[in-house]
């Protein structure tokens, strides 16, 4: 079958098509015949070799959720998936595939009117913005800061924290055309890329969730409350600086926090029950998907390159 690996870390140019066995389910699994793939942002950060010290090696297949049909299930699976159209979390990859397994205990099945596109748009972003804004505690009338709100995960923080009655909810955005586009989704204040923003905008706010980290980060404890939380839960402009600590302590008498977040620290029951909410408030409408493109899966070098550019808003969705 199709499928697109890493041949060489760096560029998106180390990204090749190249044919390898079809999957057998092991128990457990099912094997999903995909109709969509999320690009995700940890995909980059793994294809560019920022995470070579977690153990990923050359051939890695990348991608971790995708949607299509239960083609087939393996001992201890009840037979009655096959058929069913379900989103699914691979894990850290094997994603970008013709044919994809996944583990059971991961998988869902989608409501009938959401398509796969929206289904791995919303699947992973919609747990760690929702996750995200209850690790920092956020209470409804709180004011929100969303750094990097462009991508999949900003744009979710965005409307839930609208949804749950935040004060304000700022973001950090490139250009004006983008703060137009997350107005319509909720954020009442636009800033630019550093936290910058006019008069009107809030002096300070009580969380900030953070999607890119990077060397500016430390920056960003200079615009919380007393009593405010900073938490990240994604790193696309890469690692802050070591000793972004100091930051934090210079301010010791505002009482400010820290937090990194990841979904796998979620118990899979509790991500299971908040994607079933979600995916059903997004067939009623209440969530909004937002697709950048949808290319062919062997057009996968481009959908990198255009995530290293900087030019997505929303997510880039792979098609078999």
């Amino acid at each position: 079958m199709k499928a697109v690996a890493i041949e060489e870390f760096g560029g998106p140019e180390g990204l090749a098509v190249t044919d390898i066995p079809a999957p057998a389910p092991a128990q457990g699994q099912v094997l999903i015949l995909n109709e969509a793939i999320g690009v995700g942002g940890v995909d980059v950060m793994i294809r560019s070799g920022a995470l070579a010290a977690y153990g990923f090696r050359k051939g890695h297949v990348p991608g971790g959720e995708v949607a299509g049909t239960v083609t087939a299930v393996g001992d201890g699976v009840d037979p009655a998936w096959v058929g069913q159209r379900v989103w699914a979390f691979t894990g850290t990859g094997g994603g970008y595939v013709d044919q994809a397994i996944a583990p059971i205990g991961e998988v869902l099945t989608l409501p009938a009117s959401l398509s796969a596109v929206d289904a791995v748009t919303l699947g992973s972003s919609g747990v760690v913005a929702h996750f995200g804004l209850a690790h920092a505690h956020f209470s409804p009338g709180e004011t929100v800061l969303v750094r990097g709100a462009a991508g999949s995960i900003g744009i979710m923080t965005v409307q839930l924290a609208a949804r749950g009655g935040a004060g304000a909810v700022a973001v950090t955005t490139s250009s004006p055309e983008r703060g137009r586009r997350l107005r319509d989704l909720g954020a009442t204040h636009v800033l630019d890329r550093s936290g910058a923003g006019g008069p009107d905008d809030p002096p300070g706010y009580d969380v900030i969730i953070d999607v890119v980290a990077g060397e500016d980060m430390p920056s960003f404890f200079d615009r919380l409350n007393p009593n405010g939380r900073l938490v990240v839960v994604g790193a696309v402009g890469g690692q802050p600086p070591a000793d972004f600590g100091t930051r934090l302590m210079a301010a010791f008498q505002k009482s400010m926090s820290f937090a990194t977040f990841s979904a796998a620290t979620v118990a899979e029951s509790a991500r299971r029950a908040v994607r079933m909410e979600q995916f059903a408030a997004a067939d009623r409408g209440e969530l909004q998907t937002v697709v950048h493109e949808v290319l062919p899966l062997e057009h996968a070098v481009l959908a990198h390159q255009k995530m290293d550019a900087g030019e997505v808003f929303g997510r880039i969705v792979l098609t078999p």
